[in-house]
């Protein structure tokens, strides 16, 4: 399992693509907020948080990587993926984001996420 503690900021200047993110002048677009999670060895990544969705009692936030331009440099195509992450504890309490490990749990959560607005 995958934990990561997370930083939420506001950005509104991130382009629709949510790839080269400059956070600077006015773009016309839609407003999301940003989350940093750190990884387990301390380094930050940066998502913008597409959604948030409660699916059976739980949860769960729908983020999409933003990164550099080195990094997209050497991403692979997978890289511009939305991701989906579950809220929970950590062992003192607070909350942390966690990778989903059981496949019929994400094929639920992203189910929903595809159904919202139909």
């Amino acid at each position: 399992m995958t934990e990561h503690k997370c930083k939420s900021n506001k950005c509104s200047d991130i382009p629709k693509n949510g790839n080269d993110h400059n956070c600077g002048h006015d773009h016309d677009m839609e407003e999301f907020d940003t989350i940093i999670l750190t990884d387990e060895e301390g380094k930050d990544h940066e998502f913008l948080q597409l959604d948030t969705l409660d699916v059976d009692g739980s949860t769960y936030f729908i983020l999409m990587p933003i990164l550099g331009e080195e990094e997209a440099e050497s991403e692979d195509e997978d890289a511009d993926e939305a991701i989906i992450l579950k809220l929970g504890k950590d062992e003192q309490g607070n909350e942390m984001l966690i990778d989903i490990d059981d496949d019929e749990e994400w094929e639920k959560v992203a189910d929903a996420w595809d159904n919202i607005g139909e």
